[in-house]
């Protein structure tokens, strides 16, 4: 079977992202070698429901500059290229805002005194794990007051077993750089919504990133039967399918509240998931074609 990586997205949060990423990866390791990668790095929680035996962990960092005073004669080109504003001059010195910095080395590059080194600074943390039931899993979390997840999604998705079947990237929520850097490579993306008018809205902020990258996908709606049919309606004049609905039930709120995979305690979702994968794999395979 030819790997394919599908990421699994929201244009908000609380859409039930998570719940079908966890619940897919499940399903499906029963046939296949499966991977999932929480992408969400300042919030993630697939951790709590996959309950993976962590075994691995490794600190995510960023290069950024540190200054050769001595050599340094303060010539302010190193400010003049900086397009993230992460160093200043003060009369004869050069400040570094290690926060602002995003580790693309321009500073150094251009420094015409070989005045600036570039020395690590954690954002973050990795960690791998095995599930119970198989799923290789990968996390990453975003150190508090860091303000960048961007490097971190992309160290994570460096870390990618391309001999898997399936790689599920479960997205964090909305639709900003981080999102953006977890579906730009994906070979589907699913897209989780709710039949509300925040729903809708949302939807079409993460639809017109799809339409930005090229990458195909697919509708997943849940808490089917809360809203109207605006949101159907919507997507009957786009090429996004309604793959899959999940009614609102309050059996899937309670056990999902008590950390556990949809797919576990409601059994018959495990067909569904199953269907959902020859979905999306026929979907795939006819905007490929």
């Amino acid at each position: 079977m030819t790997p394919i990586k599908i990421a699994v997205a929201s244009g908000k949060g609380g859409t039930g992202k998570t719940m079908v990423a966890t619940s897919l990866a499940s399903v499906l390791v029963s046939e296949h070698r499966v991977q999932l990668i929480d992408c969400d790095v300042e919030a993630p929680n697939a951790h709590l429901f996959l309950k993976p035996s962590i075994n691995w962990s490794s600190p995510a960092v960023i290069m950024i500059p540190e200054i050769n005073e001595e050599r340094c004669t303060a010539c302010g080109k190193c400010v003049e290229v900086c397009e993230f504003h992460a160093l200043a001059q003060i009369g004869t010195r050069i400040l570094v805002f290690p926060q602002l910095c995003h580790g693309c080395g321009t500073c150094s590059l251009y420094c015409p005194e070989d005045a600036i080194s570039e020395i690590p600074h954690q954002i973050g943390e990795m960690s791998r794990g095995l599930t119970t039931n198989g799923v290789d899993f990968l996390m990453g979390e975003l150190t508090i007051s860091e303000p960048m997840a961007t490097p971190i999604i992309r160290q994570l998705k460096g870390l990618v077993n391309e001999k898997g079947e399936i790689i599920i990237f479960d997205s964090p929520p909305g639709a900003s750089c981080a999102v953006v850097a977890t579906v730009h490579d994906a070979d589907y993306v699913l897209l989780v919504t709710e039949p509300t008018p925040f729903g809708l809205h949302d939807l079409k902020q993460m639809i017109g990133v799809l339409k930005a990258t090229g990458t195909p996908g697919g509708v997943i709606i849940n808490r089917d039967g809360i809203g109207n049919q605006q949101l159907e309606s919507f997507l009957e004049g786009t090429p996004y399918p309604i793959l899959m609905k999940i009614p609102y039930d309050s059996e899937i709120a309670l056990g999902l509240a008590s950390g556990n995979v949809l797919t576990d305690f409601i059994p018959q979702y495990q067909s569904e998931f199953q269907s959902l994968h020859r979905r999306i794999l026929e979907h795939y395979a006819k905007v490929s074609a």
